[in-house]
């Protein structure tokens, strides 16, 4: 299927490491050209060197986002952009009582404001040009937060709500803003919590055994294992794409079935 993705310039913010790359990854795979975003040079650079190797085309942007200083030069650097997708972000599993208020208004404003930064900065362009995708990476914690990291279960519910109301003003312009809501993903990260919960838990011996278990008592789901990036990558590159045109305020979960509602 093609997915009319060819000439279109997408940025994908975070996309040095884990879903970000992976999103950034397969979008050149379908012919988009993508800015890739990072913090880190080295690492940011390679992404570029791998998508380049692959055909595809590329270029890096570093800058904090978390800065109105740092998201405008981003924005400046990546030019004109068709695609956005927001999926840089930050956890750190606290707990309500780890938490202070000073790191309640961090996370906020790297999760949240970053977002509203972007879509400021890149969404009038796309009104001008009356095409454009705004995809925000959101996740199931914002239906079904967990005792455990409020804070970050917090910012992926304003992701959520304010790709809603996004969609609203943006009727009739061309543009689309909707949510892909993962579950648990075998990112580098992951892997290493699944494995330390493993060795508390007595998960194992083998890789298989210990992500049925993690798929069944740690993140239930559906399907028996954890997705994988690739798969959140698909669900970005079709909302991205000339097939969802009729698609905006939708939230897409990948997540086997773990949130377990009809609305």
């Amino acid at each position: 299927m093609d997915l009319g993705l060819a000439n279109k310039r997408a940025l994908v913010t975070g996309s040095s490491t884990g879903l970000g790359r992976a999103i950034a990854e397969m979008l050149a795979a379908e012919g988009a050209s993508v800015v890739v975003h990072g913090r880190d040079a080295d690492r940011t650079d390679a992404v570029v060197a791998a998508i380049r190797a692959d055909h595809g085309d590329a270029v890096a942007v570093l800058g904090d986002l978390a800065t109105d200083e740092g998201a405008a030069a981003v924005a400046q650097a990546a030019g004109d952009i068709d695609i956005l997708v927001n999926n840089a972000g930050y956890y750190d599993g606290a707990s309500w009582a780890d938490l202070s208020t000073e790191e309640w208004t961090r996370i906020h404003q790297i999760n949240v404001v970053s977002v509203v930064r972007m879509i400021s900065h890149v969404v009038p362009g796309m009104r001008r040009r009356g095409w454009g995708r705004v995809i925000q990476i959101g996740g199931g914690l914002a239906l079904q937060p967990v005792a455990e990291q409020p804070h970050y279960s917090a910012t992926l519910a304003a992701r959520h709500n304010l790709t809603v109301s996004l969609a609203r003003d943006l009727s009739g312009t061309g543009v689309t803003a909707n949510i892909v809501a993962p579950g648990a993903i075998l990112t580098d990260s992951t892997r290493d919590m699944v494995l330390q919960a493993a060795t508390a838990n007595g998960w194992g011996p083998t890789w298989a055994d210990i992500e049925k278990a993690a798929a069944t008592t740690w993140f239930p789901n559906d399907i028996g294992r954890l997705g994988r990036p690739e798969e959140i990558a698909a669900a970005v590159c079709f909302l991205a794409s000339a097939h969802a045109d009729y698609i905006s305020g939708a939230d897409l979960r990948v997540d086997g079935g773990t949130i377990r509602n009809v609305s």
